[in-house]
């Protein structure tokens, strides 16, 4: 693991949230259009709804139709709408229209699982209360031998337990630019990975 970390440090040095935003809830309304879309797709989408929506209360407010209409190219936009709509009622009758700060208050709004919980934790709260688990993560975890199980869930259970909980933040910012630009689900490029020694993956490609 430690050499891993090293290796990770050393390609990586500076990784960050690709999702762009300047509040907590811009980051968990963001983090809720991402699933099942591109961080890209997310930002351009969010760079007028962003300008449009700036309280809870702007988007419980708002016409369910126009919203769907807003994130339509983002996918699922009829569901993702319901949840950012479900989370910021939350937010407004329950946390005094404040975006909560913990894992069991961030788990009572509607489409907030871990995942997005540990988004908006980590990245706009700088807490680091779990490890993010994305398809990054997941494959990369499983090809490195770090976790063998099979749900994001006991992954991220695995992972906190090897891992320092000080690297639990940037070891997915790094672990998700890894795999987006080496360790590719269907064609790692194996003789890019600084970590190639260590793997010894069924699907490696040498």
């Amino acid at each position: 693991m430690e050499r891993i970390l090293e290796q990770f440090d050393r390609t990586y040095p500076d990784a960050q949230c690709a999702l762009h935003f300047s509040t907590p809830l811009e980051l968990l309304v963001a983090t809720i259009l991402s699933a099942q879309c591109t961080d890209e797709r997310v930002n351009i989408v969010t760079q007028d709804l962003f300008k449009k929506y700036k309280s809870p209360g702007d988007y419980a407010g708002a016409k369910t139709e126009i919203l769907e209409q807003d994130i339509r190219s983002t996918g699922f936009f009829r569901n993702k709408t319901k949840n950012i709509q479900g989370a910021c009622r939350k937010i407004l009758d329950t946390f005094g229209g404040t975006v909560p700060d913990t894992m069991d208050a961030l788990l009572q709004l509607p489409g907030v699982a871990r995942k997005t919980a540990n988004v908006v934790l980590g990245v706009a709260f700088k807490k680091a209360t779990g490890v993010v688990v994305d398809t990054h993560v997941f494959r990369v975890s499983r090809r490195l031998d770090l976790s063998t199980a099979k749900t994001p869930e006991n992954i991220e259970r695995d992972l906190m337990r090897i891992l320092p909980q000080s690297r639990w933040i940037a070891f997915s910012h790094q672990t998700i630019l890894f795999g987006r630009q080496i360790c590719k689900a269907r064609k790692p490029l194996c003789p890019q990975c600084p970590v190639e020694d260590l793997c010894a993956s069924p699907d490696k490609t040498m």
